[in-house]
């Protein structure tokens, strides 16, 4: 496991500790890595999000209510194996 340093400035570290102790965490540590992993599960959903829309979004074209569902299908199918 790699140590890391971390400063923050008063204020906030007292948000921290009052958010630590208001949900109930065991320790800083704890705090700090779940906040990161939801950060981390943020950006590759917001990845995702981008893939999805160069790939069934951008068209100019006009597009049918079927092929719009399908497409639609097909996003949700291809988000929902990502985050499985």
């Amino acid at each position: 496991m790699e140590t890391v340093s971390l400063k923050l400035e008063q204020e906030f570290a007292h948000s921290v500790e009052k958010a630590i102790k208001k949900h109930h965490y065991t320790t800083k540590t704890e705090f700090i890595r779940e906040a990161m992993r939801d950060k981390l599960k943020q950006l590759e959903l917001e990845e995702a999000r981008q893939r999805v829309y160069k790939m069934y979004g951008a068209s100019n074209r006009k597009t049918t209510d079927e092929e719009l569902h399908k497409a639609r299908e097909e996003a949700f199918e291809e988000l929902e194996k990502q985050f499985q």
